[in-house]
């Protein structure tokens, strides 16, 4: 059973290293017409190699860090950590960004949602209203 797993984890393993390799070359590519210069197949396969490793010592850290916060699922906060030396990335700043428009999309629903109970209040008081109306015309 164990076997299978990890043969299981080989073949994602792989495929996801095939995916990096496709997508650098597809990078490569693009620069490659931008500027006016060739990349061998030796350069793009090294670049996808580099950006593997790079991602699984990105996945470690990842976890490390949460784990060292008593948790089992890596947050914000360890990707914040992770970029903390990498100016380039703006990790802070598209997360408050992320934030705020969170808080917005959660003010509007609750905005909504008390515009839908105001409704339904005034309805509910305005039902009893007719419907005694009803029984003194009776």
């Amino acid at each position: 059973m164990e076997e299978a797993g990890g043969e299981q984890r080989v073949l994602l393993t792989q495929r996801l290293r095939a995916a990096v390799h496709y997508t650098a070359g597809c990078l490569c590519q693009d620069v490659a017409e931008d500027k006016g210069v060739q990349f061998s197949k030796q350069a793009v396969a090294a670049i996808a190699e580099i950006t593997f490793r790079q991602c699984e010592n990105f996945a470690r850290d990842l976890e490390m860090f949460a784990r060292h916060a008593k948790r089992s699922t890596v947050n914000s906060e360890d990707v914040k950590l992770l970029a903390r030396r990498s100016n380039s990335l703006y990790i802070t700043q598209k997360s408050e960004e992320l934030t705020s428009n969170n808080m917005e999309q959660k003010e509007k629903k609750k905005k909504k949602s008390s515009a839908a109970k105001g409704r339904r209040t005034s309805e509910e008081q305005e039902a009893p209203v007719s419907e005694s109306e009803d029984s003194n015309m009776a």
